[in-house]
């Protein structure tokens, strides 16, 4: 089933899916599968735009990442809870938290960059799922139509909620501390 990321994702709440079941799904075929609290959702492979920022914030991110986190790329699974798994499209996490096939703890750090059709999922429906996870912070990146439109917008958890720390947008930087300092101006993301 090959899914299109400028439309909008396929929903199923046709049963309560688990863990076990996303172990079942077919991965490999270019759609990307999450469980959110017991409901699947598929999302299509994304686009040149969105996969230059991820790289650029995995290269960014792995460039100054301490020897007891490591930073990862979707897919790789993050299980939050036995009817929740999500695929930030970069993450990090502690070291000593992976097992090899996917982080069974809350990351450190989980990063969505936005595309038409997972927009409404990323602004709405994983910042909370994280949040009650216990994922201490939560980034958002928003392409944009050129790089002088990117931006970046950071959120912290602060008693249970997140809390926007930071939101920049073309040239401008952020500096974040959380999970380790790092730099990232969004218009060199996309660039």
């Amino acid at each position: 089933m090959a899914i299109d990321m400028s439309t909008e994702p396929l929903i199923l709440s046709n049963r309560r899916w688990t863990v076990d079941d996303f172990d079942e799904l077919p991965h490999g075929d270019g759609s990307r599968y999450e469980i959110i609290d017991g409901v699947l959702v598929v999302t299509g492979s994304p686009v040149m735009r969105h996969q230059r920022a991820v790289s650029r914030l995995l290269v960014l991110l792995a460039a100054v990442c301490p020897p007891e986190y490591e930073v990862f790329v979707a897919p790789f699974a993050v299980v939050l809870a036995p009817d929740t798994v999500l695929q930030p499209d970069v993450l990090v996490a502690r070291v000593a938290d992976l097992i090899e096939t996917e982080l069974p703890a809350p990351p450190l750090l989980a990063v969505e960059v936005l595309s038409p059709g997972t927009r409404k999922i990323d602004l709405n429906l994983k910042p909370g799922r994280y949040a009650r996870g216990g994922t201490p912070s939560y980034w958002v990146v928003d392409p944009g139509k050129d790089p002088a439109h990117a931006s970046l917008t950071a959120f912290e958890l602060v008693d249970g909620a997140y809390q926007q720390v930071a939101e920049v947008v073309g040239e401008e930087p952020f500096t974040a501390t959380a999970p380790y300092p790092v730099t990232v101006v969004p218009a060199q993301l996309v660039r």
